[in-house]
């Protein structure tokens, strides 16, 4: 009786069934791997954040980086009240340099507030990064958020502040003020006129510790100089801008190389977040066209060549009004002038929100909320209406743009 035999492949069947699977696999790889990779950033699920709050009836809506240094955890808490509406989202920073009992009452007081725990819009950086006042890391901060933030929630424009930043505007006022206008608007001061720049920033080469380190330290300043770029042109101004959703995606996902070209660039250069922003959207050609060449702050410089804001008080509250800015920067902790401001363009009483229609004028922490979209702008929506007017007029806005 002879035994039976195994059932074996032809052999040009194996090497036939190998090709087919390598050929259909690298098909599918070909199909499917560049449709994970286009996918929008907004459908892909948070990490470190809550679940984003319901939608709103509101038309516009912003998400703010709110940032903090070391002892400056009440001045951002006051401004945080000042700045606060349900329908915008905030995120915020304090420098991991802060102690673990600032990190701690700043996670207290927003547990805390019974409005921002209902509405779930305001939230805490996790793992605080080390930022360096001039160097890259202030601009590696703000990029973090910008991605937390579009992966999070919806919203129109992002807003960067400081603790040291103030409203002089309801947030019902600056809705209705940008509830007109196009939505790819970015606010981004900006020139090409390095002036004085060109050899103290441009220049030099520097190096941030506190990109590698846990303690911070002063920047390090390399021997040698570099030359002026010719691949790009280089723009400076105002690290505080407005950018709309579809640039700050570019920024964060650019289609193109040339966001982190410059990113690799700046991190060797004295401010990077004064020219970032600036030489990215300048050099885009998609985006160049979209630029609003303000900062919307209300700042004075010390003597040239104005490297440092000076402080601001109760003797420059005339001019604060009179720049139709919406924010001003900076204040010292608990001037004057800001219980003026409170008082008399936000409405808003000592620890409680600033005056709005979402509240029914009434904005305590134990608001209920409206979220029918119902806004009540006064005198400083018509302020900023005519700045924002004057600004895209057909003699300043394309005249202005990225020259």
């Amino acid at each position: 009786m002879s035994s039976a035999t195994p059932f074996q492949f032809p052999e040009m069947g194996i090497k036939e069934f190998m090709v087919s699977f390598i050929f259909a696999s690298i098909f599918f790889s070909i199909l499917f791997i560049p449709s994970i990779l286009t996918r929008p950033i907004s459908q892909i699920p948070p990490t470190n954040l809550p679940h984003p709050p319901q939608p709103n009836h509101f038309s516009v809506s912003f998400a703010y980086l709110i940032s903090a240094s070391k002892g400056d955890v009440n001045r951002l808490k006051r401004t945080l009240q000042a700045l606060y509406h349900p329908a915008n989202h905030y995120l915020l920073h304090l420098d991991s340099n802060a102690s673990p009992s600032e990190h701690l009452l700043l996670a207290k007081f927003v547990a805390n507030d019974p409005t921002f725990s209902r509405i779930g819009n305001v939230w805490i950086v996790k793992k605080s990064n080390l930022v360096t006042y001039r160097g890259p890391t202030m601009l590696a901060n703000t990029l973090h958020a910008i991605a937390m933030l579009l992966r999070t929630c919806k919203w129109d424009w992002f807003i960067n502040l400081s603790a040291s930043d103030y409203p002089l505007v309801t947030q019902d006022d600056l809705m209705h003020a940008f509830s007109a206008l196009p939505r790819h608007l970015n606010f981004v001061q900006h020139s090409s006129h390095l002036g004085w720049k060109m050899n103290k920033r441009a220049k030099p080469i520097m190096i941030d510790p506190a990109l590698y380190s846990l303690n911070k330290s002063e920047i390090i300043w390399a021997s040698s100089e570099r030359t002026v770029p010719t691949a790009f042109k280089l723009y400076t101004g105002s690290a505080w801008v407005v950018l709309s959703r579809s640039f700050a995606e570019y920024c964060i996902m650019g289609w193109d190389n040339l966001p982190r070209t410059l990113l690799l660039y700046y991190t060797n250069f004295i401010s990077s977040p004064e020219g970032y922003f600036q030489t990215v959207i300048c050099n885009s050609h998609h985006f160049r066209n979209t630029t609003v060449n303000h900062d919307l702050h209300y700042i004075t410089w010390d003597t040239p060549p104005k490297q440092h804001p000076r402080s601001l008080g109760l003797k420059d509250y005339r001019r604060l009004i009179l720049s139709s800015a919406p924010f001003a920067r900076k204040f010292k902790r608990d001037d004057p002038v800001l219980d003026r401001i409170d008082r008399e363009l936000l409405k808003r009483r000592k620890g409680q929100f600033s005056y709005g229609g979402w509240c029914n004028g009434s904005c305590s922490h134990s608001s209920r909320g409206d979220s029918s979209g119902a806004l009540r702008p006064g005198a400083g929506s018509r302020r900023l209406k005519a700045l924002l007017t004057k600004m895209l007029s057909q003699r300043n806005f394309k005249r202005r743009q990225c020259r």
